[in-house]
């Protein structure tokens, strides 16, 4: 698992930890990506998203330097030594999206010839919304669309943000995604929402109802109250292992079966 972690001057840096059964782990005492470069400097390295692609992890993450947040990636053979690659979509700079970009969750193949990714962006509104960019070789990206391919919905649970959480799961019938919205209050609620197997633009099914809330104090009272945030999603044999943040304080894992 790699997981962000603040020191006491609220810098983020990313941590290792490992299991043997998905739930109990022992964490490196040192972390494994801190901040270095100046879209990185003072904020921190935030938001991260695991993809293995052939031989190679790509990371995708946020760079936050207090002033801006940006998506950014780095690559690994092992988990542990990363290699930064950049500021993959810049901030302000978008069709859409106005202001920052976070959370970039790659589709685990080609489609059509072309790597998917779905982001989050902050539209003029001030809202955060989805977006989605191609890449034929991963470093370099497009964006795919003139609006958000996953928008916010008035009056609903994801009203104010719609965020990409865990990498999305390529099935005959679908890419599967989970997600996570924030309605008027940011309370923080996770979701799925399918799009085409053959067009990752086009949305064929997207829930009325959350599949996932904040429950337990942990989740209500922390940092950010009222939040639960998938990032991990692991499949162990017929189950499936959430793990996310809560209340901007703790990591847990939920588990339901695999159907």
């Amino acid at each position: 698992m790699l997981y962000r972690a603040q020191d006491a001057s609220g810098t983020s840096r990313l941590g290792y930890a490992e299991s043997s059964d998905g739930i109990h782990f022992t964490r490196h005492v040192q972390p494994v990506l801190s901040p270095e470069t100046e879209y990185e400097k003072d904020g921190g390295v935030e938001d991260p998203r695991l993809q293995k692609l052939g031989d190679i992890f790509y990371l995708t993450y946020t760079g936050y330097n207090k002033k801006d947040a940006q998506l950014c990636l780095a690559t690994s053979r092992g988990l542990i030594h990363w290699e930064r690659k950049g500021v993959i979509l810049p901030a302000y700079r978008g069709n859409w999206n106005k202001g920052w970009t976070k959370s970039g969750a790659i589709v685990p193949a080609k489609i059509s010839g072309k790597y998917a990714m779905y982001w989050l962006g902050t539209a003029g509104d001030k809202t955060n919304q989805m977006g989605l960019s191609y890449s034929t070789d991963l470093l370099h990206w497009t964006e795919a669309t003139e609006t958000p391919v996953l928008p916010r919905r008035p009056g609903k649970f994801d009203s104010r943000v719609v965020e990409p959480g865990p990498p999305p799961i390529l099935t005959p019938r679908g890419i599967v995604l989970i997600y996570n919205g924030a309605d008027d209050h940011l309370v923080y609620r996770t979701a799925v929402a399918v799009f085409d197997r053959n067009d990752p633009r086009k949305l064929i099914w997207r829930p009325d109802q959350p599949i996932f809330g904040p429950e337990t104090a942990w989740e209500k009272i922390g940092q950010v109250p009222n939040v639960v945030f998938v990032e991990g999603l692991v499949q162990r044999d017929n189950r499936y292992f959430f793990y996310y943040g809560g209340a901007d304080k703790y990591v847990g894992v939920a588990e339901a079966p695999a159907k």
